[in-house]
């Protein structure tokens, strides 16, 4: 009765995890259905790939004595919501440029969107323009990384039913390991769990009066 009441289950989009999936389908009705690939971590997959293209990109040019991607591997890699104004002007230059990774980046960022839609349908239309640009653009890495997209693409779209993401499961598990460093670690399994309890387990610490 309880697992026909779980509605999504988030996950990260990684082929090895095809095992997880199964046990997923095996026990929870209709899995295929609330199967979400976390977003976050689709576009992880599309920015490796631009640093792929960067990395290529710049073996090359440094080869003939051109520096101008020399330093910038972060700033491809960065959100532009989490760009300074300063910033967001300096990398203008190399983004409007006609360079292999300013096309990438492009393509990374027009990616975007893809979960902004409501309607499936209109989701799966954007994918094929994106999919279809991503194949033209000469590009092996973002190649590479559209076709992976399109084969877990129906896991992708569940996001639009029902928005949910491992951003809430990454915060824990990154309290769980500052906990875990914090301490030096655990020699004993039981005082591990008191202290995740502890810290993450949001417990009622008030003096109980009766």
């Amino acid at each position: 009765m309880e697992r026909e009441g779980i509605t999504a289950i988030a996950m990260d989009m990684w082929d090895m995890w095809e095992p997880y999936r199964k046990t997923v389908r095996a026990d929870v009705p209709e899995a295929d259905a609330k199967i979400v690939f976390d977003k976050f971590h689709v576009i992880a997959h599309v920015t490796s790939a631009v640093d792929q293209v960067r990395k290529q990109e710049h073996k090359a040019l440094a080869a003939v004595g051109d520096t101008q991607l020399k330093g910038t591997k972060y700033a491809w890699l960065k959100n532009p919501k989490n760009f300074s104004r300063k910033a967001w002007r300096e990398f203008a230059a190399l983004r409007d440029s006609a360079l292999k990774s300013a096309r990438a980046w492009a393509l990374e960022e027009s990616l975007r969107p893809l979960w902004e839609y409501k309607y499936v349908g209109a989701a799966r239309t954007f994918f094929k323009w994106w999919y279809g640009c991503a194949m033209r653009s000469q590009l092996e890495p973002m190649k590479r990384v559209a076709r992976m997209i399109r084969s877990h693409l129906e896991y992708i779209l569940t996001y639009l039913t029902h928005r949910v993401t491992n951003a809430v499961t990454e915060g824990l598990n990154a309290k769980i390991q500052w906990v875990k460093y914090s301490a030096r670690g655990y020699r004993n399994p039981d005082a591990f769990k008191t202290a995740i309890l502890f810290h993450c387990g949001v417990l009622d610490l008030e003096p109980q009066f009766g």
